[in-house]
């Protein structure tokens, strides 16, 4: 039955493909993907699956349910796009100025679409249900999941997962690993409000510039400092305002950063850390602050069993060679509020070939990726559910 499916699946290459291109030009940002939610939509029930539009805002669930009883697994794809102007040369480019799918969400999405597709002909083979996913607004805190979780997303879900496409990893590889894989994102702003004066007569002054200076080399002092050398921990100044001329002492500062962690004791000891230090530099310098402090996603843990099962999995549709191991990453991911919920795990699919059109990093102008790893990404999803489904 899975070489069945799968060879379904590489017959409809070129309508994922189209799929995937047409989300592409028209991308949509985190909150506003109103078409393109009502673009799956429409596909899920031209599958004849049952759809759920508006869960948690944009979000979209199709459900293929089975002719026979048995699990509920739920597979998840995000669709949202990012504010970066597209400077590819391809056909396919962005159509919107300053919007871009820069990270695959737009091959996430069609790759389960062409998997809920597949799957949908072998209903009547299927024991149990599959809950497909699609989450809106994954690149920006709050995120879509939390909201989508907060609407019965995973009601009566015994297992979810999900993909990533990774262009830091060959086409063809697969990495999976258990364990903390991504980090907890929070984000800070800090507002230091000091004296404005003339540049010739600092002592008249309270200078928000020399505050924020110091405020910004104390901060780098945490993680090496604070935290345990054992722990895993960043945290990074972004964006530092001040200022409007070269001979006035600025009144107002304003600092942004993100902080990231894995263990949630490190997460909480650094936001207090962080206060502290603001608190006791511009007490002591005679100015006024503000914190605006967002805790955004927790970190992405994937579950041992589910991980080591996807693993055997992938070793034996792809082969041993293919699998590789998911390495840490500092980077975010709001799948981690499904696996609090449930458990599973998250994967990566390698979307790099040999062309150099592959090789940009997430979230750069010229992002682009192998279209055969959306085959690998449906593959990957539909023998996870046929291990206990068929």
């Amino acid at each position: 039955m899975l070489e069945k499916a799968l060879l379904d699946l590489e017959s409809g290459f070129t309508d994922i493909v189209n799929w995937r291109r047409h989300l592409h030009q028209y991308p949509e940002l985190s909150f506003q993907e109103t078409e393109t939610s009502q673009f799956i939509a429409e596909k899920l029930i031209s599958f004849g699956l049952e759809v759920r539009k508006n869960v948690g805002g944009n979000g979209v669930i199709g459900i293929l349910s089975g002719e026979n009883p048995g699990k509920t697994i739920a597979l998840r794809a995000d669709f949202d796009a990012l504010p970066i102007q597209d400077e590819k040369e391809t056909p396919y480019k962005s159509l919107k100025s300053g919007v871009m799918h820069a990270c695959g969400h737009d091959g996430h999405t069609a790759a389960l679409l062409g998997t809920a597709r597949t799957l949908s002909k072998f209903r009547e083979k299927l024991k149990g249900r599959v809950i497909f996913v699609f989450q809106h607004a994954e690149e920006k805190p709050p995120g879509g999941a939390r909201d989508m979780l907060g609407d019965w997303a995973l009601e009566g879900v015994d297992a979810v997962y999900g993909a990533h496409l990774a262009t830091d990893i060959p086409v063809g590889k697969i990495a999976v690993g258990s364990g903390y894989k991504m980090a907890a994102v929070d984000a800070f702003e800090i507002t230091i409000e000091g004296k404005g004066g003339h540049g010739a007569r600092p002592h008249e002054a309270i200078d928000s510039i020399v505050i924020g200076s110091e405020i910004v080399q104390a901060l780098q002092k945490i993680v090496s400092r604070r935290i345990s050398p054992l722990q895993s921990a960043v945290v990074t100044i972004g964006v530092f305002h001040a200022g409007s001329a070269f001979n006035i002492i600025a009144n107002t500062a304003k600092l942004e950063g993100t902080v990231r962690t894995f263990n949630q004791e490190v997460r909480f000891q650094i936001e207090e850390e962080i206060r502290s230090i603001v608190k006791g530099i511009t007490e002591a310098n005679h100015a006024a602050y503000k914190i605006d402090y967002l805790n955004g996603y927790p970190a992405l843990y994937n579950h041992r069993e589910e991980t080591e099962k996807v693993r055997n999995i992938f070793v034996n549709t792809f082969s041993e060679e293919a699998v590789v191991e998911f390495s840490p990453s500092m980077g975010a991911e709001d799948f981690s509020y499904f696996l609090l919920k449930k458990p599973g795990t998250y994967f990566k699919i390698g979307a790099r070939n040999e062309n150099d059109n592959t090789h940009f990093p997430h979230h750069h102008p010229r992002f682009d990726f192998d279209e055969i790893a959306l085959i690998d990404t449906g593959k990957a999803f539909i023998a996870i559910v046929s291990k206990d489904m068929f």
